[in-house]
């Protein structure tokens, strides 16, 4: 039996590869939208895809299957419950499928979805006996899978049907059974995962909190005690999902636009992404543009910050980085870009357009400001980011509410610091508060690390 597990970074989405080069047979479950590693495996190992599973209907990224689907002629299934309108295969539950060596049998395990199932598979080369299940979204490692994203009026009985797949569905299954979820660290699909990619059933009865609990109703309290943010861009995703994605040849071309292009596309609507550095944009910027650099997290940023139906104009490096910038967008759905300032922002620049600057503070010209003159200091992590220790200046208001639409008390003419834990996510905010008229805001370059890394006091 031929396995294969292809991590996408940033996203945390983990796609697998099933098959049998004997009989030049394989499947592709839960996809990721650029398909090129998929067809690469096909053409060396010498199989053929011919089945696409979805675990789920997916709330985080756009599934390839419509891709394989068009490319190979593969035959896509999902669950019978899921609501899908493109063309599909119906799985139940007890289903078995066969490609030579490879035994794939259907659980259905819904709590994250309704319509989720698990894969059981057996490598009949080595023994009769399952090897390996693939969870999807039910169980990670160090995690279990967020029921909320279907909807609060299902939530309820989502929560019940988590705890019924993972305490009654999974207790008959061995210890010794691999573990192979659709995610991985960075997905929002859960709270806590593991950076290990997988695990055994043994391990995780072991040491994952949320299979620890002796009833339903201490279950359901921490299941239902906190969420993690949703990003905007999920119901997008779904949407696109039950409907089938369309095709990658049928989103816009690349395109290369000149300064003056660019700013009729702005004056239309387009919302700019900067994708470089903090330090690049800090010294200069298209004005209202947003910085939302390389990062491995990419992808989750731009889904909280950035409607997913806008359409998107980039700054760039160079026609390297715009490539894996479109990708990264499109494996969430972000459709509609259409194209980048050719020759950066020094074209912008030397064509006479004018130019911003988000100035970056230094932690030694911060700690000589607050010492001179009580400058304020704007947090913008995380509650428990906070609360392992800050700057003893700072004010906590995290980033999640300024992307909710608050804003700071503050005059619009204060000069504010904002703060995280690189200096990433500060250029964010800052990016959306000069946006809403806050013109005297700056970062603290590389933040709270640089701070501590020169020696600055902390305080918990």
């Amino acid at each position: 039996m031929y396995f294969n597990q292809i991590a996408v970074p940033g996203l945390g989405c983990l796609s697998y590869v099933i098959g049998c080069p004997k009989a030049k047979a394989m499947a592709v479950v839960d996809p990721k939208r650029d398909i090129q590693d998929y067809l690469a495996i096909a053409r060396e190992e010498g199989m053929q895809i011919t089945h696409v599973f979805n675990t789920h209907v997916h709330a985080d990224h756009v599934s390839g299957d419509q891709e394989l689907h068009y490319a190979t002629g593969a035959d896509i299934y999902i669950h019978a419950s899921a609501p899908v309108a493109y063309r599909h295969k119906d799985l139940r539950e007890g289903d078995v499928f066969e490609l030579g060596a490879a035994r794939i049998e259907v659980l259905h395990t819904p709590g994250h979805t309704p319509n989720a199932v698990s894969l059981v598979v057996t490598d009949r080369m080595r023994s009769e006996e399952p090897q390996m299940i693939l969870t999807g979204d039910l169980l990670f490692v160090g995690d279990i899978g967020r029921p909320d994203l279907p909807g609060a009026e299902i939530l309820e009985e989502q929560v019940a049907n988590l705890h019924h797949s993972l305490y009654v569905k999974l207790a008959g299954f061995p210890d010794h059974l691999e573990v192979f979820p659709a995610h991985g660290e960075g997905s929002l699909c859960g709270r806590g995962m593991s950076a290990k990619k997988s695990s055994t059933l043994g391990y995780e009865r072991r040491a994952n909190p949320m299979l620890k609990f002796q009833d339903f109703e201490s279950f359901k309290a921490e299941v239902m005690s906190a969420f993690p943010v949703r990003p905007k861009s999920f119901s997008h995703i779904i949407q696109t999902n039950l409907k089938g994605a369309p095709t990658l040849d049928a989103c816009p071309l690349d395109k290369r636009l000149s300064p003056k292009q660019f700013e009729a596309m702005m004056a239309g609507g387009a919302v700019v992404i900067d994708a470089r550095d903090s330090a690049a944009f800090g010294g200069f910027h298209i004005p209202g543009s947003i910085n939302i650099g390389f990062e491995k997290q990419l992808a989750n940023w731009v889904g909280m910050v950035v409607d997913p139906k806008a359409e998107i104009i980039l700054v760039v490096d160079d026609q390297a980085d715009y490539d894996r910038m479109v990708t990264e967008l499109h494996r969430i759905g972000y459709d509609l870009i259409f194209g980048y300032l050719s020759g950066g922002i020094m074209a912008w620049l030397m064509s006479g357009r004018p130019v911003d600057q988000l100035e970056q503070t230094s932690p030694q010209q911060l700690a000589a400001r607050l010492q001179a003159n009580g400058l304020r200091v704007i947090d913008v992590r995380t509650p428990a980011e906070w609360a392992a220790g800050h700057l003893p200046a700072a004010e906590h208001f995290p980033l999640t509410r300024i992307l909710e639409g608050e804003r700071p008390d503050a005059r619009p003419n204060e000069e504010l610091v904002l703060q995280c834990g690189s200096g990433y996510r500060s250029n964010i905010a800052a990016s959306l508060l000069r946006q809403a008229g806050f013109p005297k805001v700056k970062s603290l370059a590389g933040g709270i690390f640089a701070w501590s890394n020169a020696g600055l006091p902390l305080t918990a």
